[in-house]
Parts: structure tokens; C-alpha cells; sequence
């Protein structure tokens, strides 16, 4: 299973979006973005969501904990 750094560069270039692209949807700049894709700056939980959100999958995906790429379905919060 490929680090979460390795799935990030491959979902971003699936979507033909660029480092500046993501970095811009978390409102920072892409060399900012740069330094979590390339595994050098540990993100948030809430951005680990996010990400998951963004790529539609799930942050236990992006985490390596398992093989299904498809998102979790979202609970109601009745």
C-alpha cells in the first residue's frame, strides 16, 4: 500500500489539478501544499478529511488501513 503522500500526487493527477490548484481549495499556497505531498509536513485531521472529501474516498484509504478506494457512506446526524 502506497504512503499517503504517493496517493495524494496520484488522485491530484487524476484530476488534472495541479499542486497550486489544492493548495488554493485549502487556501494556501502550492508550494505549501508541495511539503504534504511530498511527505515533509504532517496534515491536520481536519485537512486529512478534507482531502478524502475532495478525492472521494475515505482517510482510512489515504492512511493505508485499507484497500477500498470508495468513501464510507456518510452517517446522517439525526
Amino acid at each position: 500500500m502506497a504512503v499517503y503522500s504517493d496517493l495524494l500526487k496520484e488522485f491530484r493527477r487524476d484530476r488534472k489539478l495541479t499542486q497550486k490548484d489544492v493548495g488554493a481549495y485549502f487556501g494556501m499556497s502550492g508550494p505549501m501544499y508541495s511539503l504534504y505531498e511530498n511527505g515533509k509536513r504532517r496534515m491536520t485531521l481536519d485537512m486529512l478529511c478534507d482531502l478524502a472529501d475532495l478525492f472521494n474516498t475515505s482517510t482510512d484509504y489515504l492512511l493505508g488501513r485499507t484497500d477500498r478506494i470508495e468513501p464510507y457512506p456518510k452517517r446522517s446526524r439525526a
